[in-house]
């Protein structure tokens, strides 16, 4: 239908549109057509669904939708009714046994007869509304649409139900408008027959024309398109309404005529093309001879189904044959004045029509301007001639049409001629008024605009006051749909360093500024949602990048989004959905801790008119606003001068303010553009940023795949070369600068390295330890794995940092090299990166060039390697290193350090050689020929005097000696003196300390914080901090000066460390909101927490911070309760308190209220741990200050272990479900390693019960000094006798220490068992598991010796000695068989060998002989046991198995296969969900199948089983120790048969080359081990298979048995079947495989 023509079944009459009767019709009222006239069913049958019958149903089954009878049988039978089959749905209709495409049939046309009944409903309400306006009708009334509504039961026909607000004879108009009669009557071409549609719109369409019923009654208005103007950009939202249409005014203010032109679906595309050309005509025509600018607007519609003035849009043709019907009927129209016609009426132009929530609809506005100059039209009357056809002649009628009011008439419709005369000679003499009014008001209105400075203000408003455009600025963005033509001006989005950008275009990832920016630059994509949750804001903005990419937020949905949650919404829904979440977004962006208001610009770019008040973007600049306390930091860019009036329109009404201030508008895109690209600063990085690849050759490394790399500073070949800034004048002042800020103290930057390479400079100094370094880094002999680490010791502040980007300079075209800038990001992140790094430009596997990645102070280096070699498994080649770590990490020992440390490794320290000294004699007089002031370079100059002590002091006090410690300025220089001390690397923001000085508005004035604290500056440096954020920071230039000035502070200004510490806790500003106050607040806390430990490099192990030891006792005290009420919610500054107490002042009822305030706060294990501490040494300090025992002294005794060993089970507990520790205990200076699990607890309650056994030595009771009393205390402690026993026997002087032995009796009697489990607990610990870093190793080594020594004390309590065995038994020469099997446990737990655990020890700790006597123990308790449970026999099987490996001769061995079938006896009774591991490790150990394994036999083919319970079984019991360790492979699989086959590591050592033996470790952790070729001929090579990520090992039998790789790196990514090979070792966990090779591979 086209315009909503009726597709009538009558088709006999075929009418035409006349002219010349139109002057009669009138509107008429609408009449619901029957609903019987709409479906095809019989006419009985009611309207409403509701209301039909079960015949009803049934007979609209059968007649309408032609159903099968006994479907509509079953549903009459079913007694259902019109209103229960609205209720039903397909699945119902299924149940019934009606199949499922009549199912679908009939919900899919009740669907459509509810639609139907809901349509007509409007209709009856339309004409109820009309018939009380009938008696206004006249003959001025405009035409009206037709409703048209397809049929929702006819499968054949596509009939409408004609809702007409006319009389029959008014249905043959196309275009809805708003003509009177005079107008209706105007010719039309004859051939057209089209009815008049003015349709009521469809609640949604496929098409994207999505109206509503019943339209608002407030509903947004919109600005016309600019008149006359090209605005590709320009777009219309559906629903708004444009201006009413008007009378001529002023002739250059345009009048403007609304055509809806829908539902053209049965016209033809010539009948469209003609009535649109004769409405474009008809209106210029009109508008030509008043004079008057014009604009008719195609699909806009009227009311009463639209508002006057809705933009509906329409379906497009095609824009060329719209414009070739323009061009064709302009010269049939206007014949012989068609070139002033042409002067006159613009060609057509398209809008684009976007729906509510901003998406695309696919429709079109077509619009024509008519611009009547007086040059063109002079006094001239247009006619235009209109052809139709009569009885199939084509007639030639001529009209002449002129505004009146705000409709087109037709002059020669008058048929009366005398009053045609009339009207055409006042027509004469209105034309020579019209025409002089219009060259009148041309020359007027086109006068030469005035002169503006919007570029100036432009970049006054976008450098906050700068002349230049500073890369410290960081800007948030707020935007709308920008036309895909202004795209390209958007370049200096690119240019900006984008925070975020908010974006109200829901398309603009796919065709918009989105996919324009991601182009050439990275942006992550995000939701409001995403920034609002329950985390902190460091947490939230470290896992959404914020810091190192731009932030694209989709504040409107993205229109491609499946979740719908996330679809764009209409204004409406926005403010009820999403406003919320924006604004709280907001608040997010804007906090301080975040974007600091100082160096923010908030730019809004307007692309098209803002007319709603609530608009999205609108709530958006409101709530903006709003955080940040009013629009200094905005600045608004709009597309034109309208676009800028409605903003200034909505925004004062909505803020009562003015924005115009704010605002540019008189610039077009292009020039915003470019003008911000002046002012730009100019760029110190490369333009062209090069990678060396193999065989000499480079790859490009864009700009875009650079910021994917957030975490690292990439070294590119091309460093510092052609950059922006080596051709301006100011070059000379930036490298003067740059070497300022180094030589001063400040950090080294590539720059430095490149301009010491200038033709007439010094090279740049070379440590003497840069050989060394670099020979490390480039062996001859060539590399052990494909990642290796090499560590750089060094004091802080000697040059260690310095050195190590000395070599990566130098490795540049060698490398590729990068630096870790990151310090808070996960290994496995970077390690994704650094593989990143390594594959840049390589299209498939092939050789790389490796990385040699610098990182700074990283402790838990090793976890990183292993996260690099995991992400670079499909990468690795043999033999070639594919990264290289360098490890920086400052200790105050590097020599010793780097001594024992057991990776290749450099140091440097506080000394320089002669000839270092030498080269910086000469270096300083350079600088003295192109500096003013090079004595001032403090850090340069204190190594030109080797660190001299005496000059830093001299300096110090020469500096200081005026300074007013009471001001401001020397409270800054007392904190920060004190923060540089005592944490390295430490610093205040630059915005702080401005503040904290007065200064106010620092980037606005003139005053600076170094002219603020002269002549005190000379002593700081200001440097860039790229962490939680980017600012600037202040810190001493170097930390010896710091530490000096803080003896100066406290000798000659008579400051106490614990007053500066105090004013620094009460300091208030330092603790608000801004940019480096976590990273702040963490180093105080560190400062005041973080104890020294020798392991971590610390000089010496100490009880409290640095800070704190040195304190006076009191002092301590005091400043920790003030650092309580500073961090109330920080559970480990009430923990350190309570340490004091308890170790420094021996108050232990204050440390117990300090400790329980901390568990209050985080109950951790940790924490737990101090409780108990705090009970362990007041019981410790009772027994030292009371000399005697007394009843009441045990029982306090007793009652304080009892306290300390709850407490120190809960640590053991709370170890288990540890979450990471607050990260104010981290080392703040330093990356942390990952924690090892938290065994304190297990010795705090061995040490405990320990002080308690020797307790119970010294009571009467059981004196040591009786060994037979002795004996009964070692027996009842075991449990084999009760406190009864010596009631009995004791005499009454013990009675009272009975009896207190009595109330703690079920205490005392659980201590020794819960000894025996904590040895138990620690066996396992250190012979299952091993520690994931070399560092932890040491630890575990002195933990090791702590736990041998309580046990060496347990033995020789509980175990007898052989001496007294033999006393014994001549005393009882007839014991029990079962008292011979308990010695013989107990002569086994005294050699630690009585637990599985225990006895895999042995394999490195027993000779032979020792391990025979074992194995006899074991065979007799094996043999004689009253009960024989699993772990003997399981105990027995292992003890074979060890003394074959260390004594393979032994005759006490049980062959292989008389063991079988003691394990098979032993898994039997266990089954598969066993906590027993050992029994299924054996099983991996001793049924792994090999060539000589009857595979037909149970147990063997059982292989599988038994592993996937080792895991589970490990796992179980394991799970919260294994995160921090690793397992360790006992037993390798050899090539031998039988228990021969079974290697352990003591064997592989064997086999290597002799002389490599004196290093076996740095063979195995290199993994060159496995190239020696001993070993090669000792163990068996396995082949498996590589199947979805996993090692599969396949054997006869279907035996399938599932490997894992001991390295997770060796196994590639995709999932891709392979074949591999690898040797086998056995672990508690399951088997792993070592030296995996890919078969295929060449």
């Amino acid at each position: 239908m086209l315009l909503g023509l009726p597709q009538s079944t009558d088709t006999k009459e075929t009418r035409t549109w006349d002219p010349s009767k139109e002057q009669s019709k009138t509107k008429g009222t609408p009449s619901p057509v029957p609903l019987s006239d709409t479906v095809g069913k019989p006419p009985d049958l009611p309207q409403r669904i509701d209301d039909w019958t079960r015949e009803d149903v049934r007979q609209w089954l059968l007649t309408n939708l032609k159903v099968q009878q006994e479907y509509a049988d079953r549903l009459y039978d079913e007694d259902v009714s019109g209103a229960s089959l609205a209720c039903f749905g397909k699945q119902d209709l299924i149940d019934l046994g009606i199949r499922h495409g009549p199912a679908v049939l009939i919900v899919k046309n009740v669907e459509k007869v509810k639609k139907l009944q809901d349509s007509l409903d409007i209709c009856s309400h339309t004409k109820e509304t009309e018939t009380m306006t009938v008696g206004k009708k006249d003959t001025s009334v405009k035409h009206r649409d037709v409703v048209s509504f397809q049929s929702a039961n006819s499968p054949n026909k596509n009939p409408v139900v004609e809702i007409d607000a006319r009389s029959a004879s008014e249905k043959d108009m196309t275009v809805s408008d708003s003509r009177t009669e005079n107008e209706q009557s105007s010719e039309s071409p004859s051939h057209v027959n089209l009815h008049k549609a003015d349709v009521k719109p469809k609640i949604k369409q496929k098409d994207g024309l999505s109206t509503t019923k019943h339209l608002p009654v407030e509903q947004r208005i919109s600005q016309p398109r600019p008149f006359d103007q090209n605005s590709p950009s320009f777009m219309y939202t559906q629903n708004e309404l444009l201006p009413e249409e008007t009378g001529q005014t002023n002739l250059i203010d345009p009048i403007h005529e609304f055509k809806v032109m829908v539902n053209t679906e049965n016209a033809t595309e010539k009948e469209i093309l003609h009535k649109f050309s004769f409405e474009v005509f008809r209106f210029a025509a009109a508008c030509m001879n008043v004079r008057t600018n014009g604009t008719i607007h195609f699909g806009v519609g009227d009311t009463p189904h639209y508002r006057h003035g809705q933009v509906v849009g329409l379906k497009m043709i095609s824009r060329e044959k719209y414009i070739d019907e323009f061009d064709l009927r302009l010269k049939e129209y206007f014949e012989e004045n068609q070139s002033v016609a042409r002067a006159c009426i613009r060609p057509p132009k398209f809008i684009p029509v976007q729906r509510l929530d901003g998406a695309s609809s696919k429709l079109w506005v077509i619009e024509v301007d008519i611009v009547p100059n007086y040059s063109e039209t002079q006094e001239k009357l247009f006619c235009i001639s209109v052809i139709k056809e009569v009885e199939g002649k084509k007639c030639k009628t001529e009209c002449l049409f002129v505004r009146q009011g705000a409709n087109s008439i037709n002059l020669h419709a008058e048929k009366n001629p005398r009053k045609l005369q009339e009207k055409l000679m006042a027509l004469s003499a209105d034309v020579q008024t019209w025409a002089s009014t219009r060259k009148s008001v041309e020359q007027r209105f086109f006068q030469k605009p005035s002169q503006s400075h919007q570029g100036r203000k432009l970049q006054q408003l976008i450098t906050l006051g700068r002349d230049t455009l500073e890369h410290s600025l960081q800007f948030l963005v707020v935007t709308n749909k920008c036309h895909e033509s202004e795209l390209e001006h958007l370049g200096f989005l690119k240019e900006l360093k984008l925070f975020a950008v908010l974006d109200f275009d829901p398309e603009s990832e796919v065709m918009g500024t989105c996919n324009f920016f991601r182009q050439d630059r990275h942006a992550n994509l995000h939701f409001p949602r995403m920034y609002n949750n329950s985390e902190s804001v460091s947490t939230t903005a470290g896992k959404l990048n914020l810091h190192t990419n731009t932030s694209w937020v989709f504040c409107n949905g993205r229109a491609n989004e499946d979740n719908e949650n996330d679809l764009p919404f209409d204004p409406s829904n926005w403010l009820k959905k999403r406003a919320g979440e924006v604004s709280d977004m907001i608040h997010f962006i804007c906090n301080p801790d975040i974007l600091p208001k100082d160096r923010l610009v908030v730019v809004f770019l307007l692309h098209s008119g803002i007319t709603d008040v609530s608009n999205p973007l609108l709530e958006t600049f409101c709530a903006i606003y709003r955080k940040l306390g009013g629009e200094d930091n905005m600045l608004c860019i709009c597309k034109d001068s309208t676009v800028f009036s409605q903003w200034r329109e909505v925004v004062g009404n909505r803020c009562q303010i003015d924005i115009s201030s704010r605002c540019i508008y008189e610039l077009s895109l292009y020039e915003v553009n470019c003008t911000i690209n002046k002012v730009k600063e100019p760029q110190t990085r490369s333009s062209q940023r090069y990678l060396p690849s193999t065989s000499s050759s480079s790859v490009l490394l864009t700009k875009r795949d650079e910021e994917l790399m957030t975490f690292l500073d990439i070294l590119s070949e091309s460093e510092c070369e052609n950059t922006e800034i080596e051709a301006m004048e100011s070059f000379k002042d930036f490298k003067t600068k740059i070497e300022e800020d180094f030589y001063r103290g400040g950090q080294v930057t590539w720059w430095n390295f490149y301009l010491s390479e200038e033709p007439g400079k010094q090279p740049f100094i070379k440590r003497a330890q840069y050989e060394d370094l670099y020979n490390l880094m480039t062996p001859t002999g060539g590399y052990t794995s494909s990642c290796i680490i090499i560590s750089l010791f060094h004091h802080p502040g000697c040059g260690g940092t310095t050195l190590a980007m000395h070599v990566l300079w130098n490795l540049r075209k060698k490398f590729r090299c990068a630096v870790i800038k990151n310090n808070t990001a996960q290994n496995s992140e970077i390690a994704a990166q650094v593989i990143q790094l390594l594959t840049y430009g390589k299209d498939k596997q092939s050789s790389y060039t490796p990385v040699l990645l610098l990182v700074d102070n990283w402790e838990d280096v090793e976890d990183l390697q292993r996260c690099i070699v995991y992400a670079a498994h499909e990468k690795k080649k043999q033999d070639s290193v594919l990264v290289i770590i360098l490890n920086c990490q400052r200790s105050q020992f590097p020599a010793a350090s780097s001594r024992n440390s057991r990776i290749d490794s450099v140091f440097i320290t506080y000394k320089l050689s002669p000839r270092e000294q030498g080269f910086f004699q000469e270096k300083l007089k350079e600088l003295k020929g192109h500096h003013e002031k090079p004595e001032t370079f403090y850090a340069f100059v204190i190594m030109t005097n080797n660190f001299s002590e005496s000059y830093i002091e001299s300096l110090v006090c020469n500096t200081l000696k005026d300074l007013d410690v009471s001001t401001k300025v020397g409270q800054l220089v007392s904190f920060l003196a004190l923060l540089n001390t005592y944490i390295n690397g430490s610093c205040m923001s630059l915005s702080l300390c401005e503040e904290f000085v007065g200064i106010r508005n620092a980037l606005w004035g003139k005053e600076t914080l170094w002219d603020k604290m002269n002549p005190y500056s000379t002593l700081f440096i200001g440097f860039k901090v790229e962490e939680c954020g980017t600012y600037q920071a202040v810190r001493f230039l170097h930390q010896m000066i710091a530490k000096h000035c803080l003896q100066v502070l406290t000798c000659k200004h008579h400051l106490k460390l614990s007053e500066i510490t105090t004013n620094l806790l009460h300091c208030d500003l330092l603790y608000k909101s801004g940019m480096g106050k976590d990273i702040l607040v963490q180093n105080i806390l560190s400062m005041l927490i973080t104890r020294q430990r020798k392991q971590l490099g610390d000089d010496k192990d100490t009880l409290f911070s640095p800070l704190v030891e040195e304190m006076p006792m009191a002092e301590g005290e005091e400043v920790l309760t003030h650092a309580i009420q500073r961090f109330d919610r920080n559970a480990t500054v009430p923990q350190a308190l309570a340490r004091h107490f308890y170790l420094k002042e021996k108050d232990f009822s204050s440390a117990l209220r300090w400790a329980l305030d901390a568990q209050q706060k985080n109950n951790n294990s940790y924490i737990a741990d101090t409780l108990g501490q705090v009970y362990k040494s007041n019981l410790k300090h009772e027994i030292e200050c009371n000399e005697d025992i007394t009843p009441d002294n045990l029982n306090m005794y007793l009652e304080l272990a009892s306290k300390a060993t709850k407490s120190f089970k809960d640590s053991q507990e709370l170890a288990k479900r540890d979450e990471p520790m607050d990260c104010f205990e981290q080392r703040s200076e330093t990356r942390r390693r990952q924690e090892g699990y938290n065994t304190s607890g297990y010795v705090g309650e061995m040490d405990v019960i320990m002080i308690i056994f020797q307790i119970l030595e010294d009571i009467p009771v059981f004196s040591k000094n009786d060994l037979h009393q002795w004996h009964k205390m070692v027996q009842f402690l075991r449990g084999n006798i009760s406190m009864d026993f010596f009631h009995e026997t004791s005499c009454k002087a013990n009675y009272e220490f009975i009896a207190v032995l009595t109330s703690h009796e079920k205490f005392l009697g659980s201590l020794k068992p819960r000894m025996k489990d904590i040895f138990v607990f620690f066996e396992n610990y250190f012979t299952y598991l091993k520690p994931r870093s070399i560092e932890r190793q040491t630890v575990e080594e002195r933990n090791k010796r702590k736990v041998s020594e309580v046990f060496r004390k347990y033995v020789k309590i509980f175990c007898i000695s052989g001496e007294e065995r033999e006393t014994e038994r001549a005393k009882q020469p007839i014991i029990s068989l079962q008292q011979t099997v308990e010695e013989n446990r107990r002569d086994l737990e005294e050699k630690r060998a009585d637990t599985f655990a225990g006895m895999l020890q042995c394999l490195n700790e027993k000779n032979g002989s020792q391990m025979e006597h074992i194995l006899n123990k074991w065979q007799f308790i094996f043999e004689n046991s009253s009960r024989r449970s699993s772990t003997n026999r399981v105990n027995f099987i292992l003890a074979n198995i060890i003394v074959h490996c260390v004594l393979p001769k032994s005759t006490k061995i049980r062959r292989y296969n008389d063991l079988i079938p003691l394990l098979n006896e032993v898994l039997q009774n266990e089954g598969t969900h066993s906590d027993c591991t050992e029994v299924y490790f054996l099983a991996m150990v001793l049924l792994w199948p090999g060539k000589d394994s009857i595979l037909e036999n149970t147990i063997f083919k059982n292989i599988c089983t038994y592993v996937t319970s080792t895991k589970r079984s490990f796992h179980r019991r394991f799970h919260y120790i294994s995160p921090a360790r690793s397992c360790i492979a006992h037993f390798y699989l050899g090539k031998s048969k039988g228990l021969k086959r079974i290697v352990h590591k003591a064997k592989i050592d064997q086999a290597i080359d002799p002389e490599k033996r004196k290093n076996p470790h740095q063979l195995w952790q290199s993994g060159a081990i496995w190239r020696e070729p001993g070993v090669n001929q000792l163990l068996l090579r396995v082949k498996g298979k590589t199947e979805n990520g996993e090692i599969y090992v396949h054997y006869p039998g279907n035996l399938r048995i599932p490997v894992r790789p001991v390295y997770l790196g060796g196994l590639r990514g995709g999932s891709s079947i392979e074949e591999v090979s690898f040797y086998l070792g056995f672990t508690m966990e399951g088997p792993v495989a070592y030296d995996l090779k890919y078969m295929n591979d060449p």
